[in-house]
């Protein structure tokens, strides 16, 4: 048999585990804790540029609402047929009651909501032109969760963690996440064999220590590493290793945009994974997808290189799409297919 046939066959194995491991994604069931956002987007067209000053005058034709941060995370989960138990912090206001109706809409569990009405619920907005985001305005407080609110976190934390199977601690900076929850988190998870996967944030990074995964994007890793993004990069490979050693972990997947991904395994192995998007028309969210699909898969018996290689297939997917987008299981495995396309193409080329 000649090499080309034999690769072939081998991707073509390969893919069918993989789209074995899409059907099974439903079997999941993952906790995310972590920062609640309601994402705004206001949608328009530009056609002039402003009199007053040189910035385009955007005509809004709608606006939308989605559930954003930690609850973009979420969305994905249910998108693709699994069970999700998001906790977080929403204010007694206007944007809270939105973020909830929203959430509703989404089919997305309200029961691990903690509000705090001496906070506002924080809104991002982002106004978007002929499919270019133009500018976004933040509006947040991010003081630490309290006290009496931490005890809430706690007992909705300690309930149903026994009935998943995955925690995901999707840190947006926003206050949620802090030392005290991550402790109790990874001291109840650990008890019970959970793995623990986390979203960072560059801030936080002295908390993650012991999780069983990190899913940092090249700044956030370099950040980590203790390298200025602008200084010049130092060799990838050397970074993921030293976030091995520095988290403890099982695990580092570094996201590379359009470079694709690159996995870190505490045995040794490093898998580069090149990008599954044709077209890139928005990154926003496009995190949020990569450890929703790559918890998924973990908490339903993938290995760390399946559930990456699952994970690159669905962020290749939501950056083609406008706004904070999520998956199918119908475009993941449409997205496997293509890619195991390429495969075969490469291997042809290799006669």
């Amino acid at each position: 048999m000649r090499t080309s046939e034999k690769t072939n066959r081998l991707n073509g194995k390969y893919t069918q585990g993989l789209n074995r491991l899409v059907d099974r994604l439903t079997d999941a069931k993952v906790m995310v804790v972590g920062d609640w956002i309601l994402d705004e987007f206001v949608w328009g067209t530009v056609d002039r540029i402003s009199p007053e000053a040189p910035v385009p005058v955007v005509n809004v034709t709608r606006e939308s609402f989605v559930p954003g941060g930690a609850l973009n995370v979420a969305n994905n989960i249910r998108t693709l047929g699994g069970s999700v138990y998001p906790c977080g912090l929403v204010g007694r206001d206007l944007r809270g009651r939105m973020l909830v109706k929203a959430m509703r809409r989404e089919g997305i569990d309200t029961s691990g909501a903690i509000y705090d009405k001496t906070r506002p619920t924080t809104l991002k907005t982002r106004v978007v032109a002929h499919s270019q985001q133009m500018v976004r305005f933040d509006r947040e407080d991010s003081r630490n969760l309290s006290g009496d609110h931490l005890k809430k976190v706690l007992v909705f934390i300690e309930k149903l963690l026994p009935k998943v199977d995955a925690v995901v601690i999707e840190d947006y900076g926003k206050g949620m996440i802090t030392p005290a929850l991550l402790s109790h988190i990874l001291k109840q998870a650990n008890a019970l064999k959970k793995p623990i996967l986390v979203d960072p944030k560059e801030k936080n990074f002295a908390y993650y220590r012991g999780v069983t995964a990190v899913t940092p994007n090249r700044r956030e890793a370099l950040n980590a590493y203790g390298q200025n993004v602008d200084s010049g990069a130092p060799n990838i490979d050397k970074v993921g290793r030293a976030l091995l050693k520095k988290f403890l972990c099982q695990a580092v997947l570094i996201t590379l945009g359009e470079e694709g991904m690159i996995l870190f395994e505490k045995n040794g192995a490093i898998t580069k994974i090149p990008t599954a998007a044709q077209e890139v028309y928005d990154v926003s969210g496009a995190g949020d997808t990569v450890i929703a699909v790559f918890a998924m898969a973990l908490a339903v018996g993938a290995t760390m290189k399946e559930a990456a290689v699952l994970s690159n297939c669905a962020a290749g997917i939501v950056v083609g799409k406008l706004g904070t987008a999520t998956v199918t299981p119908q475009e993941l495995k449409a997205s496997l297919s293509v890619s195991s396309g390429r495969m075969r193409k490469r291997a042809l080329s290799d006669v």
